[in-house]
């Protein structure tokens, strides 16, 4: 039998389900599949009577993707019982396959993920291909969702209810090794064409042996390891279980505790009822706008970043061998990091020798953690350390592929560093900014070509944080780009692309959200409030605390800058509420942030830091009328609403670039799916609505444009 996704062959005795989704690299759980696993399932029951046993098996590179996501974006409220009784009638299917008395053996050729790890864990031996490049595993909770195809109930018995807790709720993949450590998969090969030969010989050796065709849960003998809910061990870790949880979720993603939940209550009943249980968690999630909004992202978006949507085509793949770097600071010595650990030279100058030492030791401290630890060998890492030049002449650049200045952000230093350093490119080469406000355009004149100056912003840490965002200079072109776009790539991280503009997206957007926090204690709310209602809406840490970390000075620098430039064109900087505060802070009370000292916080010796109590009796207001949702409101529309404006102006040019740049690069909630997603997660015309009533109370910050709201709706995604 041969269908569109699935092919049956029967021969001598041997069922081979081979999963083979025509038209497509992988294989899914589209609907199409869904109705052919119907007519397999019912071909497998009828030829029950001349089975010796079974192999599932994939004609695809990789052995089973999981879910069709696409489905699960299109799903509405009103979809609930109708997605349960998909789950349903595909976990009835899997049923049959595993109930018919013969073995059944999962050859795994590539990366089983999600609902393609559930298909796996049909058989009832699992043969792998020992490869470390190989994925198994439920990612499902990093989508909103949660394993509904019996990983959950099926991980559960084979594991516990402790030991299985990493795997389901905390989404940790493993490779081959650890999935034959930890019994989930029985056997390993070599090759792929080992796994059949393997399967064939595990059946015949199977004849006569029923324990060998039932899994473990279906035995008369089987005790969940660990224990059940029942046993006080189990209890006790279970009562404060949902408490630790609700610590790391904030209540804002259902996904985890939805999966606690199928957990527990599955090991206290039957397999049959404690797989329903699990079908009605994912189908109540399945129809949930925090899983669309995630899976948007985290699955599409991310897909279209990584797939190098926003890279310019026609131009071929690039590799750089040897970049070097201007300024050995925290940036600098990071960049240098990033760098080394992926196999490129680098030169890293300073205007010292030391102070280029001091940087490259970054590397050597950040290494030797992992040489401690036992992650890494001495020999690797000296290799590493070998890449790294630390020098204070110009001329040890001469040759490299790609200079990067993380100079100051002063225009008059990053204008005299790149005079000096680009003339020093090999053939082809080019120049990137490491700035984080200053305009690209505005920098690029002091370059001899730039048409191959380009913006190349880190976040910091660099060596934690992935996103690195690549503005676009009015003359830079599109080789460049695509040079850069590759670049950050060879460095495993996110590049988003942008258009020039002061801020470019995430500074210009982090900058909303943090000088609104400024202007509500201005306004006398409490410091309290604003830093708690940020940490209860998703984001990472409070306004206040983010401006004391990346100084307060900072900040007003920028500000200086700011109205500087606009002078010289003859125009004036109108300074926000917000930003008038933290001026006040640094000239007049002489509070700059954490590196001088303190700002909104005071940062005693071995102790954890705490809000300056001066802020209570300086900027508190008994009177200041406030409440917590508008306060909410106010920290995440605001980045919403100036997200949305860059994409009016041309800043941001795509969806996938706006909500990974806001999640990676400024911690915008995961729960919102992203700074874009936020808006049409909750539908634009509530969106609208909500910003006309936080306009009135609050300012033109939350004025929605004719033009921004007609680029909302030109830009919202279908599926």
């Amino acid at each position: 039998m041969i269908t569109k996704t699935i092919r049956y062959e029967l021969a001598d005795g041997i069922a081979t389900i081979t999963f083979d989704e025509q038209g497509s690299p992988v294989n899914t759980m589209c609907l199409q599949w869904q109705d052919d696993l119907d007519a397999i399932a019912a071909q497998v029951a009828k030829d029950k009577a001349q089975l010796k046993g079974i192999v599932l098996a994939s004609a695809k590179s990789t052995f089973f993707a999981g879910a069709d996501l696409k489905g699960v974006m299109r799903s509405t409220a009103a979809d609930g019982p109708r997605v349960f009784q998909e789950i349903e009638r595909i976990k009835r299917n899997f049923r049959t396959i595993e109930t018919q008395g013969v073995p059944v053996v999962s050859c795994l050729n590539g990366a089983a993920l999600g609902g393609g790890w559930e298909v796996a864990l049909v058989g009832h031996h699992r043969i792998a291909v020992n490869n470390p490049k190989i994925q198994f595993g439920l990612p499902e909770i990093t989508l909103g969702l949660i394993p509904g195809g019996g990983g959950i109930t099926k991980m559960t018995r084979v594991l516990g209810l402790t030991a299985a807790q990493p795997y389901v709720l905390e989404s940790k993949l493993f490779g081959p090794e650890e999935a034959l450590k930890i019994g989930v998969v029985h056997e390993l090969v070599a090759t792929p064409n080992e796994l059949m030969p393997r399967a064939l010989a595990f059946i015949e050796g199977a004849q006569g042996k029923p324990e060998a065709a039932q899994h473990v849960w279906d035995r008369k003998d089987y005790k969940m390891p660990g224990g059940t809910p029942s046993n006080p061990k189990i209890a006790g870790m279970l009562s404060v279980a949902p408490a630790v949880l609700k610590q790391k979720t904030r209540g804002l993603y259902p996904a985890p505790e939805a999966a606690l939940a199928a957990m527990v209550e599955g090991a206290m009943v039957d397999f049959d009822t404690a797989m329903r249980v699990e079908s009605r968690y994912l189908a109540g999630l399945m129809t949930s706008a925090v899983a669309k909004n995630m899976i948007n992202t985290f699955f599409f978006n991310l897909n279209a970043i990584k797939g190098g949507q926003s890279r310019p085509k026609d131009v071929p793949k690039y590799q750089p061998k040897k970049v070097g770097i201007l300024g050995a600071g925290m940036m600098g010595s990071g960049i240098a990091y990033a760098q080394a650990t992926r196999g490129i030279a680098t030169v890293l100058k300073d205007v010292s020798a030391e102070a280029a030492e001091k940087g490259k030791s970054y590397t050597a401290k950040l290494t030797q953690k992992r040489v401690d630890k036992g992650q890494m060998a001495p020999e690797k890492q000296q290799g590493i350390l070998n890449l790294i030049t630390p020098t204070a002449s110009a001329q040890d650049l001469q040759g490299c592929d790609l200079i990067i200045e993380a100079v100051f952000e002063n225009r008059e230093l990053k204008a005299r560093v790149t005079q000096e350093a680009e003339p020093l490119l090999g053939e082809g080469g080019f120049f990137a900014s490491n700035t984080s406000t200053l305009p690209i355009s505005g920098l690029a004149q002091a370059s001899a070509k730039p048409q191959t100056f380009v913006g190349i912003h880190f976040f910091s840490p660099v060596d934690k944080m992935k996103l690195v965002e690549i503005i676009r200079g009015k003359a830079t072109d599109d080789e460049t780009i695509a040079r850069a776009y590759d670049y950050v790539q060879a460095l495993g991280k996110l590049p988003i692309v942008v258009n020039d503009s002061r801020g470019f997206y995430t500074s210009r957007t982090f900058g909303t959200f943090v000088m609104e926090g400024a202007a509500m204690l201005g306004e006398g709310i409490p410091a309290p409030v604003i830093e708690n209602a940020a940490m209860q809406a998703g984001m990472p840490v409070g306004p206040l605390a983010v401006l004391d970390e990346t100084a307060l000075s900072l900040s007003v620098h920028v500000l200086d800058q700011t109205r500087a430039d606009l002078a010289a064109e003859g125009k004036t900087h109108t300074a926000t509420p917000g930003e008038l505060l933290v001026e006040f802070m640094v000239k007049e009370l002489k509070r700059p942030g954490r590196a001088a000292g303190g700002g909104f916080y005071d940062y005693p010796a071995g102790q954890k830091k705490q809000l300056w109590p001066e802020l209570k009796t300086r900027f508190e207001k008994s009177d200041a009328a406030w409440d917590l949702q508008a306060v909410k409101d106010r920290l995440l529309y605001r980045q919403a609403v100036e997200t949305a404006r860059c994409l009016a102006e041309g800043v941001l040019t795509s969806v996938h670039d706006g909500n990974i740049g806001s999640i990676f690069g400024i911690g915008f909630p995961g729960w919102t799916g992203g700074a874009l997603q936020f808006i049409y997660g909750q539908g634009i015309n509530a969106f609208e609505r909500r910003c006309g009533e936080l306009a009135a109370r609050f300012g033109e910050g939350f004025a929605l444009s004719e033009a921004v709201k007609s680029a909302i709706r030109q830009h919202q995604p279908t599926y």
